[in-house]
């Protein structure tokens, strides 16, 4: 781990002197056009309903792309000039250099996640939504909806080192997030799909009024197993890659 904080700190530079950070913004404030467009008169549970409405595309397409994106992006100096070589002959172990990385990206994601939960409570005051807030279920959504997302990223992480192209690895990420709403109709296959699995998270069958269909209707903590298991195979493949790779 020896170097890990003077990476961090020298990826934390570089993400806040870019406009990919701007990209964080753009799932939430579809969501908010989406949430005030949608009706939740008449539910139960209307906090979750708008919850539900307002998370399905952001967790469909936009977290999955999305943590495509701040890999290859963190990846992108180091493709470029020799920029791996000018890194790793600093006093920086690889360990250190592939931990930080992966904490950006899954800072990025964190924070693109909070800001979702921030516009579902925006667009419910809008909405003069006066029935108490579902604390349990919407902070499981929050969370779950992202450590759904670990396992993706260090996958797209790793990828992302494999590949010198900035774009190969985007383009792969984005044809294999369209199937997703048809993987999630499977039971069978929807909650192995690391893809599927930040909108299985996000969405839980058993908060939804009604339950919810195919691999929605997993129960929480069996999903949070899958993707945690998932997450050990993609980070420790990832790492040992990267300790590997000749630069």
């Amino acid at each position: 781990m020896g170097g890990y904080f003077k990476v961090l700190s020298s990826e934390r530079l570089k993400m806040s002197r870019s406009y990919i950070v701007l990209l964080m913004l753009i799932s939430p404030l579809i969501a908010v056009l989406i949430g005030l467009l949608s009706s939740v008169e008449g539910s139960s549970m209307p906090w979750i309903t708008l919850m539900m409405v307002m998370s399905m595309v952001h967790a469909l397409l936009f977290m999955p792309i999305m943590s495509g994106i701040f890999a290859a992006f963190i990846c992108r100096y180091e493709h470029s000039g020799g920029g791996w070589k000018q890194l790793l002959v600093l006093p920086v172990t690889r360990t250190g250099v592939y931990f930080a990385k992966y904490t950006v990206v899954a800072v990025m994601l964190a924070i693109t996640q909070l800001l979702l939960a921030v516009a579902v409570f925006l667009v419910g005051f809008i909405k003069g939504i006066h029935a108490p807030v579902e604390w349990d279920i919407m902070l499981r959504s929050i969370l779950g909806g992202w450590i759904a997302c670990l396992p993706l990223a260090a996958l797209q992480l790793a990828m992302s080192m494999m590949w010198s192209s900035f774009a190969a690895p985007l383009a792969l990420n984005v044809t294999l997030t369209i199937p997703n709403i048809l993987v999630a109709n499977s039971s069978t296959f929807g909650p192995f799909y690391p893809w599927a699995q930040p909108l299985l998270a996000s969405l839980p069958g058993n908060a939804m009024e009604g339950g919810g269909f195919g691999a929605l209707n997993l129960p929480f903590e069996n999903l949070m197993i899958t993707v945690l298991g998932s997450f050990v195979v993609f980070f420790i493949f990832g790492w040992v890659y990267f300790k590997m790779k000749e630069v």
